[in-house]
This record gives C-alpha cells, sequence and structure tokens, in this order.
C-alpha cells in the first residue's frame, strides 16, 4: 500500500517556471541566441547544465566546459535574484491544503527536486517543514530522467519505491518515476504527461481514496 508521496517542487508545490524562463531568456538575449517559451518548455526537470546544452544545441552553438559552467552559474545567479520576489501567489493552487491532509492520514512527504535552490524557494516560502525528507540538484549525481532521485528519497522517508507516488509535471520527472518503480501522478496536461498512470489537472481532481488503494503490481503495471 501507498505510504508516501514525493513531490517535484516547480510547477508542482510552485511555480516557478517564468523566473527561470526571464533568467535564461536574459542570458541568451545578451549572446543572441533564440529562447521562446516552447524552449523553457523542454528545460522542465532538466539540470542547468543540461538545459544550457539544450539552448546551445538549439541555436548550433559549440563552448568548452569551463565557458558552459561560467554560464550556467551567471543564469543561476540571475534566478536566485529573482526568487527574491517569490511570495505565496506564487504557490500552487491547493497543493498546501493537500499535502497537509496527507500528512494527517499518517503518509510521509518527500520533495524530489532537480534544482539547487530548492531549499531556498522553500525557506522563503515557509513550507520547509511540510516535507519528511527533501532531495535536491545537490544531492545527487545524474538528473531526471534518471530514476537516482526518487531512489533516495524513498530511501530517506525509509519506504520501499513500490510504497510511493511521485507527483511530477514535466516528462521527464515521469519517465524517472516509473524507472524508480514507483505509482507516477502527471500534473498538467496529459498530452505531454501520457506516460503516467493518472494525469490530473488539479488537486481537486485527485480521487485520494482511490490513488491509495494501489498496490506495487499497478507502479510497475503499464500506465492506465
Amino acid at each position: 500500500m501507498i505510504r508516501a508521496c514525493i513531490f517535484d517542487l516547480d510547477g508542482v508545490v510552485v511555480y516557478t517556471d517564468h523566473f527561470h524562463f526571464l533568467a535564461w531568456k536574459s542570458l541568451s538575449d545578451a549572446h543572441g541566441w533564440r529562447f521562446s517559451e516552447s524552449l523553457n518548455n523542454r528545460l522542465r526537470g532538466v539540470s542547468r547544465l543540461d538545459s544550457l546544452q539544450i539552448i546551445l544545441d538549439e541555436n548550433g552553438v559549440i563552448l568548452t566546459a569551463e565557458e558552459k559552467t561560467i554560464l550556467a552559474n551567471r543564469k543561476n545567479d540571475e534566478y536566485r535574484e529573482l526568487l527574491g520576489t517569490i511570495d505565496e501567489s506564487s504557490l500552487v493552487p491547493g497543493a498546501i491544503p493537500f499535502i497537509t491532509g496527507l500528512r494527517t492520514r499518517g503518509i510521509r512527504i518527500g520533495l524530489g527536486s532537480s534544482s539547487k535552490n530548492a531549499d531556498t524557494v522553500l525557506s522563503a516560502l515557509g513550507i520547509t517543514g511540510l516535507f519528511d525528507a527533501i532531495v535536491t540538484g545537490n544531492d545527487i549525481e545524474f538528473s531526471k530522467p534518471h530514476p537516482q532521485i526518487f531512489q533516495v528519497a524513498a530511501r530517506r522517508l525509509d519506504v520501499t519505491p513500490s510504497e510511493c507516488v511521485v507527483f511530477e509535471d514535466a516528462e521527464s520527472g515521469i519517465e524517472a518515476a516509473l524507472a524508480a518503480g514507483m505509482v507516477a501522478v502527471g500534473f498538467g496536461d496529459e498530452t505531454a504527461l501520457g506516460n503516467a498512470h493518472l494525469v490530473v489537472g488539479d488537486y481537486a481532481d485527485v480521487d485520494v481514496e482511490s490513488l491509495f488503494a494501489r498496490n506495487s503490481s499497478n507502479a510497475t503495471n503499464s500506465p492506465s
């Protein structure tokens, strides 16, 4: 039976996509690179350096590893500055009540975010205490779609992967959850998250009783 829920951060608990977009757009504009909302969507759930590589590939640009690191750090500095304006209006509607409700049921709550700034976001919003275990990009070697981040979260929550439900809004995150042997709930557009066991538009769409009735065989079978 399900004993834990692991949440991605961006787009699932907090909306920070706009801050990422502004920071990447600023960097791209400074170098004359094309950068659009659709390209930004491809960066969701992807590490900073991998995101930069996607932008470089899109623009046919080749840089050294050192140059990439400098630019990735420059983007992060601007992103962190933008985070100074984050407030409760950036919270995904219904996220906090939903997580609080899970906790009252004895469900353990984890965070699995590839962002290395996740702790900063949680602290700024005063919601760090909602999570029993927090795994960020600082804790892993491999980014999503590799399952490492969710595997680490399960260990820290003291549960098995088959006892976990993952809430994700990115295709790479859904792939990571499935690779970890967990129930995957897509949060957002079904056309982009069709491999998930369940796709919901918002937290009001989640049938908690049905979700928690799933067992390990549900997590490893093909999504329905």
